[in-house]
């Protein structure tokens, strides 16, 4: 337990490090924190309801708090299917935005004793271009990337190591209109990347997750996460040219420890915490974070 508690101090320890390390969280757009691929125990039937919180540190001096709703059913021994609604929030700057993000929609079908393959849609709540004072804010302080997405996935499990790796790709591009020449030199929202008409490519993830029980009610599950993010994402400059955003496809590592706790027969929580190992050069999404921490409680019924 003492070398349990020593692992966990040293990721809260490198998250705190102001300007050392850039976590880029998941790097993706939601893909690693859907049910169907965190590491889990499965289950073959009964019905569980979650709600989550995450606080982070992004990019330029902006905070970020995130919450979601989930829902998780079994419907027999084979399929099943997963809703979760999220919103986010963001300060900083002397900028304040809050908004709904996304609604995902997932089904998961069992194809073998210990695999199942998914299927999924994320459905933006937001067009990704929240303006202020009539000027359209950066991807940083958007609730949403604005896309919608196609997700598909295939989780398996082997001498108890689980494997989960899934496809998302935007089927949609956003309406976002930042220009960063729009605001006067050395303001803080001249500073980020232009993203007028953003065009963002999809990403590809693997996660190796090995759950180890502690007792009965508590289990540590170290993760190894990568996630490459497909193409060089792209924007339309001030004349109407398409410009490539460089350096801003290419690999993210990311390891993550989840702590699980029960509280009694039917409900538990969750804390997960994370550090980056390997990140993109350049991540005009917006999805950029120093510091991500995740708590959730879930009750099964």
């Amino acid at each position: 337990m003492k070398n349990i508690l020593k692992v966990f101090v040293l990721f809260v320890c490198m998250y705190s490090l102001p300007g050392e390390i850039l976590a880029q969280g998941c790097s993706d757009a939601g893909l690693c924190t859907l049910n169907s691929f965190k590491p889990k125990e499965q289950s073959d039937f009964g019905s569980q309801f979650k709600l989550g919180a995450s606080l982070g540190n992004a990019d330029m001096a902006i905070q970020t708090i995130g919450a979601y709703a989930e829902f998780d059913k079994q419907i027999g021994a084979k399929f099943g299917f997963d809703v979760k609604l999220t919103a986010l929030s963001q300060n900083g700057n002397q900028i304040s935005n809050f908004g709904l993000s996304d609604l995902y929609v997932n089904t998961n079908y069992r194809i073998g004793e210990k695999s199942r393959l998914a299927l999924g849609v994320k459905i933006p709540l937001s067009d990704g271009n929240v303006k202020e004072n009539e000027k359209s804010l950066p991807m940083d302080y958007q609730p949403s990337l604005g896309t919608y997405d196609l997700i598909l996935g295939a989780t398996t499990s082997l001498i108890g190591i689980q494997l989960a790796a899934a496809v998302q790709f935007p089927l949609t591009q956003n309406k976002n209109e930042y220009f960063s020449a729009q605001y006067p030199i050395g303001t803080s929202l001249s500073a980020f990347q232009t993203t007028n008409k953003f065009k963002r490519s999809g990403d590809i993830m693997l996660r190796v997750s090995y759950p180890i029980n502690l007792g009965r009610k508590l289990s540590i599950t170290p993760s190894i996460l990568p996630i490459y993010h497909l193409a060089n994402d792209k924007y339309t400059d001030i004349s109407g040219a398409e410009r490539v955003i460089a350096g801003s496809h290419g690999l993210t590592l990311n390891g993550n420890l989840y702590f699980d706790y029960l509280l009694g027969d039917k409900s538990a929580v969750q804390l997960n915490v994370g550090a980056p190992f390997v990140v993109r050069d350049t991540r005009p999404d917006g999805l950029t974070r120093s510091f991500i921490a995740t708590l959730e409680y879930r009750f099964t019924f």
